[in-house]
């Protein structure tokens, strides 16, 4: 990327809850042990940062990226570093205040409820003892670096869409207070990109229009001018795609509904536009512009036990059964020892196919996934010790008296334990932060919280069906199909919220879309899925999309869930292969993804 001619600032996301929760816990670790912090950063920053440097100094090619994570100060004297390797001259600088562990913990002693955003839980009853918090941040630390001469700026907990919004407030001389609406559009585009190739037919539901163009995706490229429009393009001589659907895709990715919020501006995106201006170039405009919120989110990590799984293969007939045989003769060997375990799920992975015409086809997974706070049931001496109880041994002890075909997965690593964290996601608020940018020369600049900012309710707007739906047999005959065959779409996971974005490529298809896709809907095809909880609807006409979210929906986040869906990725394509009624003249029409299967069968 720094060889490229077209790009004057490179803009990176490395952060994510995965990694804010391990960074923080061990930094915290290390801070009660007396120990130094060390390399509580992302590493793979530096790997990818060390060929580039020399074109970065000879191109003039800046740089911000959040990949500070806990250890910001660490991850700028390692920079500074391969720098001087280099023997080149470019300018470090860093931004930090998103450690607000101190806060919080003062804060939840003195009783604070620190309401979490899926559910609305008090915290004083999660059951977890606080550990470490980080709060996502805004643009205009970034700014203040790059304005003082930073070449390269690093951060901890920037928002995702915080970097690229602070090199374009820096580029085009912007200040929050004043060009809210510019910088609203701005964090769009920091969000269509900040996932890299996603934007680009990376996780794409029409990957099948890739063809085998899909090894070697290209970047995304955004020219941002100074009213917050971009055009986006990709990496000259790269496999991938940008259109109006891969750009669809990735901006309904990991969204809460119209508002999108950042700690210097809110967008609302309900009348968003995308428009291929040539080919792979998009120019996306039409977002709205709000003051931000006076809170900003915070995640707050919890140690939460340890957790492992086994997996035992079951093949061919009677597979609900053999699989309760299963949980039964586990859970009766577990016997007293039930108490220690906070969960202990028994699922099957898959379905034999009728008459599977092998036997790979005809076999599924059964995952026995356990968690407990005792280290010791989970723990590896105790599989081999036959005096104490262990996870593993019980799954072991009843294989010759098992179901029929009884066979476990050989690599018996995942039945140790490993330890997890829980992590609550709530609101902090910003005139608590002590952000700070740190700049090459020694100077520091303190930077304030927002002057204007705008409440804003906790819930989202709700739409739960549409306001004008139209008469279905006015479509002709309506046979049933997956719904996928003329939608695309993209879903994602905010702790335990999962989001569901569907949307239709022609305007024809806009009517059928919305009128059929109610809540109600959704709720029928997510079938034994459904748990009840709160879903909130709305609609984004511009971009033909219906968008969901789905509170609580996950079990709680990626570092605990017991799910298979960690992420809440695979949501959307679920939902895609469920059947509902759809017109004939729009399976007939060229570009449906049946017209695509039919034409791939047709070559054999």
């Amino acid at each position: 990327m720094a060889k490229n001619e077209d790009i004057d600032v490179i803009a990176g996301d490395w952060m994510s809850e995965a990694n804010m929760t391990l960074r923080g816990s061990d930094k915290r670790e290390k801070l009660g042990s007396g120990t130094l912090v060390g390399k509580a950063y992302e590493p793979y920053f530096l790997e990818k940062l060390d060929p580039a440097i020399p074109w970065l100094a000879k191109r003039g090619v800046k740089i911000a990226v959040n990949a500070g994570a806990s250890d910001v100060q660490g991850l700028a004297e390692a920079v500074r570093g391969l720098i001087k390797k280099h023997g080149v001259d470019l300018k470090v600088a860093y931004v930090d205040g998103d450690d607000v562990t101190d806060a919080v913990l003062e804060l939840y002693k003195k009783g604070e409820k620190f309401l979490n955003l899926p559910a609305n839980k008090n915290i004083q009853e999660w059951g977890y003892e606080p550990l470490c918090a980080q709060c996502y941040l805004g643009d205009t630390g970034i700014a203040a670096c790059f304005e003082g001469g930073a070449d390269i700026v690093v951060c901890g907990r920037f928002a995702d869409a915080s970097v690229t919004v602070g090199a374009a407030m820096w580029w085009h001389g912007q200040k929050r207070e004043i060009h809210v609406q510019e910088l609203a559009g701005v964090l769009m585009i920091g969000h269509i990109i900040e996932c890299s190739t996603y934007a680009t037919g990376g996780y794409y539901s029409g990957f099948k229009h890739l063809g085998d163009q899909d090894t070697d995706m290209g970047y995304p490229i955004a020219a941002v001018d100074e009213k917050g429009h971009a055009v986006i393009t990709m990496e000259k001589g790269k496999h991938g795609l940008v259109t109006p659907a891969t750009i669809a895709s990735q901006l309904l990715y990991e969204i809460q509904g119209d508002l999108y919020y950042n700690s210097d501006a809110t967008a609302s995106i309900s009348d968003i536009r995308l428009e291929a201006v040539r080919k792979n170039a998009v120019k996306v405009s039409g977002v709205k512009g709000f003051p931000p919120p006076p809170t900003t989110k915070v995640g707050i990590t919890a140690k939460g036990g340890w957790q492992a799984e086994f997996h035992f293969f079951l093949t061919g007939l009677d597979i609900e059964e053999k699989a309760k045989m299963i949980e039964r003769q586990t859970k009766a060997t577990i016997g007293e020892h039930l108490e220690k375990f906070s969960c202990l799920n028994f699922t099957i992975a898959g379905a034999v196919p009728d008459d599977p015409q092998s036997q790979d086809e005809a076999t599924v997974d059964l995952r026995i996934f356990a968690q407990s706070r005792d280290p010791d049931i989970l723990s590896a001496s105790s599989i081999i010790d036959s005096d104490r109880g262990s996870f593993a041994r019980f799954c072991i002890e009843n294989l010759l008296q098992g179901y029929p075909g009884s066979t476990m997965a050989p690599d018996m690593r995942q039945a140790i334990g490993r330890q997890f964290f829980e992590y609550w996601v709530s609101l902090f608020p910003q005139t608590f932060v002590k952000e700070t940018a740190h700049l090459h020369d020694g100077r520091v600049i303190d930077i304030p919280s927002p002057s204007l900012t705008q409440e804003f309710p906790r819930e989202q707007p709700d739409q739960p069906s549409t306001a004008s739906p139209v008469d279905l047999s006015r479509f002709g005959p309506t046979p049933r199909a997956p719904l996928g065959y003329i939608t695309l779409g993209r879903s994602g996971d905010e702790s335990s919220n999962a989001n569901l974005g569907l949307f239709v490529r022609h305007e024809d298809e806009w009517d059928l879309l919305r009128s059929v896709l109610s809540t109600e809907t959704l709720r029928k095809l997510l079938g034994k899925d459904d748990a009840g909880r709160q879903i909130d609807r709305c609609e984004m006409p511009n971009i033909r999309a219906v968008h969901f979210l789905l509170k609580d929906h996950l079990d709680r986040g990626f570092n605990a869930t017991s799910g298979y869906d960690s992420l809440g990725k695979n949501l959307c394509e679920y939902v895609r292969a469920k059947q509902v009624d759809i017109p004939n003249k729009f399976l007939e029409r060229e570009g449906c993804e049946v017209v695509i299967i039919v034409k791939a069968m047709s070559k054999y």
